[in-house]
């Protein structure tokens, strides 16, 4: 049987859950993930998991959130005064906006919190700083 190792084309089915045992992404009902093990086109953690595997084989595995989407990062919370915010943008927590780097690049936030003055927003990925648990099964190594 072929085994994942670098430079290989690894599809896989996959649930990733929290240590809660929500769900937060899964391929059921969708094609399999399919990337290249060694390019560094998924997560560290799960790529290091999945390497050695062979087709057909299912595991589960639970990677530390410094191998997926590293820690929280105080510094991606910024407060912004409310008067630079347009009136027609909603701050409402929990909203999710965009905002633009200097370079132009845009930037995925979420209002954490909003008062008449200020607004909250954090531009941490919505998984960092949490251990995901991956239920995987190859699907096909080539």
């Amino acid at each position: 049987m072929t085994q994942a190792t670098s430079g290989t084309t690894v599809a896989l089915h996959y649930t990733g859950t929290l240590s809660d045992g929500s769900v937060f992404d899964s391929s059921e009902g969708r094609d399999p993930l399919s990337f290249t093990l060694g390019e560094g086109q998924i997560i560290p953690g799960l790529e290091a998991a999945v390497e050695g595997m062979a087709e057909g084989e299912e595991k589960t595995v639970t990677v530390a959130c410094d191998q997926a989407y590293g820690d929280r990062d105080p510094n991606a919370m910024q407060q912004i005064p409310r008067d630079q915010i347009p009136a027609d943008i909603p701050t409402d927590p929990g909203t999710q906006l965009q905002m633009q780097a200097p370079n132009g690049q845009a930037i995925p936030v979420v209002v954490t919190e909003a008062d008449e003055s200020t607004v909250t927003l954090d531009a941490n990925h919505p998984l960092a700083g949490k251990d995901l648990t991956f239920a995987v099964k190859v699907v096909s190594v080539g």
